[in-house]
């Protein structure tokens, strides 16, 4: 009996999601700045929700499918650091994150440009230094940060705090930020130094 011909990786869909999750950038922007009122905050948001779920759903069905690759190993954390940087240069350019919250912004947009060039050091040199158990809830607590202060003041109409919520979450967010990027860091230091001797 013949078996299906494997689907090829770049059309897998694990894969299919991420591209989505990328596509969602210039939706989200569009919607939030292109759109007026309540609606702008609410299709924003679902776009964002949307684009999260894929998060959760293309490294699971990659693994329960054996369909993981180099391909979505590359992707993967490119169209996380793509919708949270592109979510919060929005909403600090609308100031629903404003004053001493701005500190919690550039902390996690500055640990995600560091982290991202460590690893493009450590795979030159042959190194992988896995995901922490810890950095997975730090950006599922971004997610949600950020999913709060999208709707901002129209979640605020409907659950008062809503904003208030999204910015307490955010610090939270930016001091699991702080640890993990120490984390990661000191690990790729390690290889740096002995990669030097």
């Amino acid at each position: 009996m013949d078996h299906a011909a494997p689907r090829p990786v770049i059309t897998s869909l694990p894969n299919i999601l991420t591209y989505g999750r990328i596509a969602a950038v210039p939706a989200l922007v569009g919607s939030f700045f292109f759109l007026d009122g309540d609606l702008a905050r609410w299709l924003a948001l679902a776009i964002f929700v949307s684009a999260a779920v894929t998060d959760f759903f293309d490294g699971y069905l990659a693994r329960v499918w054996h369909q993981q690759s180099a391909l979505g190993r590359m992707l993967d954390p490119i169209a996380d650091k793509l919708l949270v940087g592109a979510a919060l240069i929005m909403l600090v350019a609308d100031q629903t994150i404003s004053g001493w919250s701005l500190w919690a912004a550039i902390i996690i947009l500055s640990r995600e440009i560091l982290v991202s060039g460590l690893r493009e050091f450590l795979a030159e040199v042959r190194v992988s230094v896995p995901v922490t158990q810890l950095a997975k809830w730090k950006t599922a607590m971004q997610m949600v940060a950020l999913g709060f202060l999208l709707a901002g003041p129209a979640g605020d109409r409907v659950m008062p705090w809503t904003s208030v919520l999204g910015l307490g979450l955010l610090w939270i967010s930016a001091l699991l930020t702080l640890y993990t990027g120490y984390d990661y860091f000191r690990a790729g230091l390690r290889h740096v130094i002995r990669h030097d001797m």
